[in-house]
């Protein structure tokens, strides 16, 4: 293994945003496994030192490569169009509207049908833009449009955290 491995090639996957998870799931296991420090005592501290690095680098990839929204910011990054969400945060003037229709709905929302109804909505959307994700980098080889979907996705994702929180508050 190489340490500057993009995660794909380090857990034997192909380039692309559509994964099985239980593919990931396993082969975050066998590596674990085959990096495992203990697998290293009788060679001394050194090679477990590097073990453990072993160990953290797949980890994080584990990380990046089981959630779909780091997966797709990741592979942006590795094809050139970097997601840049502190610096490139502007938005189709649809998708705002759409934002400002959830915002208000949860700030009207009173009870946990609505804001059920509106989390509902929410996980619609989400699916949707994942989709449209994998459409834009697996077949049509366009990373800079599937940035600007994840940045937008970035948003949702902010906001269900918002209906999820309302939806506590309103169960305590």
């Amino acid at each position: 293994m190489d340490l500057s491995y993009s995660d794909f090639e380090l857990f034997g996957l192909p380039q692309r945003f559509t994964q099985e998870r239980a593919e990931i799931d396993a082969r975050w296991k066998e590596l674990q496994r085959e990096a495992h420090p203990d697998r290293f005592a009788a060679q001394g501290g050194a090679a477990q030192r590097v073990a453990l690095q072993w160990s953290v680098r797949i980890n994080e990839a584990y990380q990046r490569l089981k959630d779909p929204l780091r997966r797709a910011a990741y592979l942006c990054e590795l094809l050139g169009a970097p997601i840049d969400a502190h610096s490139n945060t502007a938005m189709p003037g649809a998708f705002l509207m759409e934002q400002m229709d959830w915002r208000e709905a949860l700030d009207e929302a009173d009870s946990e049908d609505e804001l059920d109804a509106l989390s509902e909505r929410v996980l619609t959307r989400r699916r949707e833009m994942l989709a449209r994700i994998g459409q834009l980098l697996d077949a049509e080889n366009d990373p800079k449009a599937a940035a600007q979907q994840v940045r937008a996705l970035m948003f949702i994702e902010r906001f269900a955290e918002d209906v999820e929180g309302r939806l506590a508050q309103l169960g305590q």
